[in-house]
């Protein structure tokens, strides 16, 4: 795969940015003033979840939306505060915290939405019909082009060790990655990698030799890479990579040869939806032909769904790369990540190899 292929394959991954919470409403397309209002909480910034709320709005005239962007640990504290008060909730919630959704849906805070494309739902993408992925965005190696103008970057983890021990002082506090500590993907990604590679613990030690800068935000760590104060960022969203490489030629993007993970963003119907149908409805619309395609094309954001051939960034990356693509499943596994007394363990452990340098 060429870098320049790569490249265009991930810059069908836009960001959405964290944000403070804040409401939008937008009127029924009919004018109808008393129609009916679907509530959506969601962790996607309103100005690229636009294009598929016109296109939702095209399909359904007769339907208001009130969308409020929120970070996606208040998404998870409001259905659960709202529904333990005996209120109603959102009709959607729209979340990257994977964890925390499966949580509402494990929970009892979130209900069976039994819709056409469930059955052609990939296993992976489906928690029992109630919770669905519906992005497909890997983790990836940034790097300074520049500074490997003469030699390629690294692209697996023993690679990664390799190099960092070989350049020594030249790449000493030049490496930069997630806080686990501060970062939900940055943390869900090292647990993934615990998971993926038993000598995990291996490149934590070299990059904390190396002096790794540790960031609560991608913004922060691809800054530093595209105007050569860090020659590589480690396991960074896609996303976000991609959409920096778009405006910066310095910053390259690798998808680990070893493996990649990816994440995706869950959406679901909360149990004690205002209007669960509209909700429903709103979700079926993500998961058509025609949302996912808006999803891929405006949203920039690759999809998940068979159907959309030749705008399906996920099939494409799949087809291409097979078993290198590790996804994280939608299912109790994440739970996992939430267990107070592993999570601690985990970065105990992180932070104590770090140090040990």
């Amino acid at each position: 795969m060429t870098p320049r292929f790569l490249l265009s394959l991930l810059l069908l991954l836009l960001p959405a940015w964290p944000a403070a919470s804040e409401m939008t409403l937008f009127p029924a397309l009919s004018g109808d003033s008393a129609a009916p209002v679907l509530s959506v909480y969601s962790s996607l910034d309103e100005p690229l979840a636009k294009p598929m709320i016109t296109g939702f709005q095209q399909a359904n005239p007769d339907v208001a939306i009130r969308y409020e962007e929120m970070l996606t640990g208040e998404i998870f504290d409001r259905i659960v505060r709202e529904t333990d008060a005996g209120q109603r909730t959102a009709d959607f919630a729209f979340s990257s915290a994977m964890d925390l959704q499966v949580k509402l849906a494990n929970d009892g805070y979130a209900q069976r939405s039994d819709l056409p494309m469930s059955g052609l739902w990939p296993a992976w993408a489906n928690w029992r019909n109630t919770a669905y992925a519906l992005t497909f965005e890997p983790a990836v190696f940034v790097y300074h082009k520049p500074s490997f103008a003469t030699s390629p970057p690294p692209s697996t983890r023993a690679e990664l060790v390799e190099f960092l021990q070989r350049q020594g002082d030249a790449a000493y506090g030049r490496i930069g990655t997630y806080d686990i500590e501060r970062s939900g993907v940055g943390f869900l990604f090292m647990a993934r990698d615990q998971e993926q590679f038993g000598d995990i613990w291996s490149v934590i030690r070299a990059m904390g030799a190396a002096g790794v800068k540790l960031y609560s935000t991608s913004q922060a760590i691809l800054e530093r890479v595209a105007d050569g104060r860090f020659l590589l960022g480690y396991n960074i969203l896609g996303s976000y990579a991609a959409d920096w490489a778009s405006r910066h030629p310095e910053v390259g993007i690798l998808l680990p040869k070893d493996y990649t993970v990816v994440m995706s963003r869950i959406g679901l119907v909360p149990q004690a939806a205002t209007q669960p149908e509209l909700g429903k409805r709103y979700l079926q619309f993500f998961m058509s032909k025609e949302g996912q395609t808006i999803m891929a094309r405006e949203l920039q954001i690759p999809a998940v769904s068979p159907e959309v051939a030749g705008n399906n960034t996920a099939t494409t990356m799949r087809e291409m790369l097979g078993g290198q693509l590790k996804p994280v499943p939608v299912s109790l596994g994440l739970m996992v990540y939430l267990d107070q007394v592993k999570r601690a363990r985990l970065i105990s452990r992180w932070n104590e190899v770090l140090r040990l340098q």
